[in-house]
């Protein structure tokens, strides 16, 4: 059989329901050409639990170069230009932000992500830092097949910058969606008035995606956000009810962040209300500072925390993250691009299970991971949108 053509057999969570079928998938050049319930033996690349990769919904891997600063107040931490972050960044060579940010990616493939979405600061350089990153860990065999939905910050703080004036800042985005799929900026709080919203519209007239930070430390600045028009927000912590019917109305998908909202004592995201307004809501890991890469441990904290089933735990985890990235993945189908990961059924921690959809959001671990599509040998290279 050639590279470009395998088998993964086992258990398979098939379809927006995660329905088990036990059988096997074929995939042909990077995509899943079908699905075959037989269980019987077949020559597979991999046999286990096969389950769709995980979506990254939100992340800032350029604070892989700060790994577990002791917790203050998330402003002191966060804020831009002077939060701890930001002085951290900017004291960092590029050699050593990218060998960090080259680390969380090649995490994320190995726990199981297959795509990611990141806040990247710094501007264009940023921008830049980033693209060395997925390039070297493409090169060194543990990128494969992972897609980088980067959204660039331009310089912006109170009164325009943490790099530059504010009409540099605007100016920027130009030259950041040359080769970043959109624009992400922190809360309409940390910028003179105005400023987000020049963001904003020169992010829509180039046609990037604009993406904001919402109603994370309290709700101020959540009506602002929405004024805006964005087409992702990230928290919504503080969401009201009317808040959330409004975001419902204006269709816009919602990255939250469980565990990192926890660690920062801003409070719990309302997932369950989200979810019964109709909101798509996907799931992001956050600041490297504080967690790792790892979506298992957010589904964990989901499914604790949130009072929700199990198969709205794993559709935040995939396929709503990827519908919010516009990619195409997140669920096994026939014409999906096979980004899937295969779960060892008789590792020490699942032997036994007799839910397997139940186990996976639950009890499954990072090592639990037999196969990830994002391997070497498992796909085409890295991919930036």
């Amino acid at each position: 059989m050639p590279i470009d053509e395998y088998l993964l057999s086992g258990s398979i969570l098939c379809g927006e329901d995660f329905d088990v079928v036990e059988g096997y998938i074929c995939i042909r050049d990077g995509v899943i050409t079908e699905i075959c319930e037989e269980p019987g033996g077949v020559d597979a690349l991999a046999h286990g639990i096969v389950l769709p990769a995980f979506v990254n919904a939100h992340t800032h891997i350029g604070d892989s170069v700060l790994k577990d600063p002791p917790i203050t107040d998330i402003a002191s931490l966060v804020r831009p230009p002077d939060g701890l972050k930001h002085r951290v960044l900017r004291e960092t060579s590029t050699h050593d932000l990218v060998h960090a940010m080259r680390a969380s990616i090649c995490d994320m493939v190995k726990t199981g992500t297959c795509a990611f979405a990141d806040f990247r600061e710094g501007g264009l350089p940023g921008v830049l830092a980033l693209m060395r990153a997925i390039d070297a860990a493409t090169s060194s065999g543990c990128a494969g097949a992972v897609d980088a939905v980067i959204l660039g910050r331009p310089g912006g703080g109170k009164g325009g910058g943490e790099d530059g004036a504010e009409g540099d800042g605007v100016d920027e985005i130009d030259s950041i969606l040359e080769l970043a799929g959109g624009i992400g900026i922190s809360s309409t709080n940390d910028y003179a008035e105005g400023f987000a919203a020049a963001i904003a519209a020169r992010t829509r007239r180039q046609g990037g995606v604009f993406a904001i930070h919402a109603g994370e430390l309290d709700s101020t600045d959540i009506r602002g956000a929405l004024e805006l028009d964005p087409d992702l927000l990230i928290h919504l912590v503080h969401a009201s009810r009317d808040d959330l019917c409004r975001v419902a109305g204006e269709n816009i998908p919602v990255v939250v962040c469980i565990r990192s909202n926890l660690v920062t004592r801003v409070g719990i995201p309302p997932v369950k209300e989200m979810l019964a307004q109709g909101l798509l809501v996907a799931a992001g890991t956050d600041n490297v500072m504080f967690n790792s890469v790892d979506i298992f441990s957010e589904m964990k904290f989901l499914s604790s925390l949130c009072q929700i089933d199990e198969r709205q735990v794993l559709r935040i985890c995939t396929r709503a993250g990827a519908l919010a990235l516009g990619l195409n993945c997140g669920v096994i189908e026939p014409g999906m691009d096979a980004r899937v990961t295969v779960l060892d059924k008789d590792s020490y921690n699942l032997s036994g299970a007799t839910n397997t959809l139940r186990s996976v959001v639950r009890r499954a671990r990072a090592g639990d991971v037999i196969f990830c599509s994002g391997d070497a040998g498992a796909g085409t290279g890295a991919r930036m949108q």
